[in-house]
């Protein structure tokens, strides 16, 4: 977690921006990040330099002799204008053209970097800034990156690239990354599922950092995400980073279109696609379409996360509940396709205050594996109805969570077999969901127990009612006698 102090620090500097004209959270984040980005390679060089040295190697940095003043610990000692100077016609042309000597994620994207920081002061008050925040080790630099994506979430502005952290983090323990996963969230926005599944992997399978060709799968090929918006592709690039992945791939691709051609690449899916609603069909791959004929984003993305799974490869996604219910030829289709052609394990029905502020709509997690076979002989259904946070827009911390007791329910779904309709979780054959025309709606399963409530004889509530009467009349007469007395 990040600290009182680093907070302080970090409020700092945000503020400076406000303050200093850039006050669209995405906007801060971004230059923020590219400020980071500099400061990063010149931290980099300093450790290939001094290592190179204590081996007594020739060194080739990616600095020339002529660019040294381009280095973060040079130009942090300017004077202001001439900081201001040497950063907008110097530093960012330099590392906007970095990508052919550096292939990592985030050099791809500073392509169209621009800098809008507007003057000189408000330049080296953020340097001085950054400056004095220590970020040695991987877990404060992704705790900062945390933080500051939190304030895109509390501004209000853009809230919906952020699905609430502490869902993205039960998906990934009720999917249980191995080291061997190739992991796609496909709409990434800022890469949160993709940070907790590395954070997931680091404290459940540490010892993968000690065998070779793990390791390098998990810095160069287990992570892939994709969006089509350049500034979160570069705000998702360095958010993995920050979280020690080497060189994630955070790519520009219109997912649900004819130019993603991707097909049987991946094991794990983990995602919260964007339920924007209808696209144009000469947009969606064909491909898609032959599985759902729809122009429905959330639909759409259901059949794409069918094709780039490999068999046997699992998915866990948020959806909107009409998914589950809906009616039309499209809705029926996906929900067929999934429950009949592949393993359909489980639907955990959320609150709909769950992404408040930004939207009250209610949403559930599906959670399938791809076979191409079947296998769906009955689906788990849990009612989720707490996640630690009152439900209103305030979403103030509380204590009724349910989500531990979801993961340990699916982690065990051998207890399971005996719970009632009336219980939290239940199971569902498959035949009883064939009938009902595949409708996973948990509302369509679960019973409600009601309570029988005993009430007085009508005759003994009229006599209770006749002496409250009685009473009221007394102390009116007594009132009335202390006014004329």
């Amino acid at each position: 977690m990040i600290t009182g102090e680093l907070r302080n620090k970090v409020d700092k500097i945000w503020e400076t921006f406000w303050t200093g004209g850039i006050t669209n959270p995405l906007e801060v984040i971004e230059q923020f990040t590219y400020l980071l980005f500099i400061k990063g390679l010149d931290d980099k060089e300093t450790i290939n330099e001094n290592e190179a040295v204590f081996l007594g190697l020739d060194f080739n940095g990616m600095f020339p002799s002529d660019k040294q003043h381009l280095r973060w610990s040079k130009f942090k000692d300017f004077e202001a204008g001439e900081m201001y100077r040497v950063m907008q016609e110097e530093v960012f042309p330099f590392i906007k053209n970095l990508h052919g000597k550096d292939d990592s994620a985030y050099a791809k994207y500073m392509g169209d970097a621009i800098f809008k920081i507007p003057t000189p002061l408000m330049l080296s008050k953020i340097v001085d800034g950054i400056n004095n925040i220590n970020m040695e080790g991987r877990d404060t630099k992704g705790d900062l990156y945390e933080y500051l994506l939190s304030k895109v979430a509390t501004a209000g502005t853009n809230g919906q690239f952020r699905t609430p952290r502490h869902i993205i983090d039960m998906m990934v323990r009720l999917m249980k990354p191995t080291p061997e996963d190739v992991i796609v969230d496909p709409a990434a926005g800022s890469a949160g599922f993709l940070v907790s599944a590395q954070q997931y992997l680091r404290e459940n399978h540490a010892d993968l950092f000690l065998v070779q060709g793990l390791k390098e799968h998990f810095n160069n090929h287990m992570f892939y995400g994709f969006d089509m918006d350049r500034t979160m592709l570069r705000i998702g690039a360095m958010n993995m980073m920050l979280h020690g992945v080497d060189n994630p791939n955070i790519e520009y691709k219109d997912s649900l279109s004819e130019v993603n051609t991707d097909k049987e690449k991946f094991t794990l899916v983990l995602a919260n696609p964007p339920f924007k609603g209808s696209l144009d069909y000469e947009a969606v791959s064909a491909d898609l379409l032959k599985t759902t004929k729809t122009k429905k984003t959330e639909l759409l993305f259901l059949a794409l996360f069918l094709r780039i799974l490999k068999n046997g490869g699992r998915c866990a996604s948020i959806v909107p509940d009409g998914v589950l219910f809906g009616s039309t030829g499209g809705h029926k289709s996906i929900r067929q396709e999934i429950v009949d052609n592949h393993k359909l394990e489980a639907i955990i029905s959320m609150p709909s205050g769950v992404f408040k502020p930004y939207a009250g709509v209610s949403t559930a997690i599906i959670i399938f594996t791809k076979t191409g076979s079947g296998g769906t002989d009955k689906v788990w259904f849990y009612d989720m109805k707490a996640d630690g946070y009152s439900l209103d827009d305030k979403r103030n911390s509380i204590e009724d969570n349910d989500i531990n007791d979801i993961v340990e329910r699916f982690t065990n779904l051998d207890n399971e077999n005996d719970r009632k309709r009336t219980d939290k979780s239940f199971f569902v054959p498959v035949e009883e969901i064939r009938e009902n025309g595949y409708d996973l709606s948990i509302n369509k399963y679960k019973e409600i127990e009601y309570e029988e409530v005993q009430y007085e004889a009508p005759s003994v509530i009229l006599e209770k009612i006749k002496g409250l009467e009685e009473e009221i009349q007394k102390g009116l007469e007594e009132l009335e006698r202390m006014i004329e007395g």
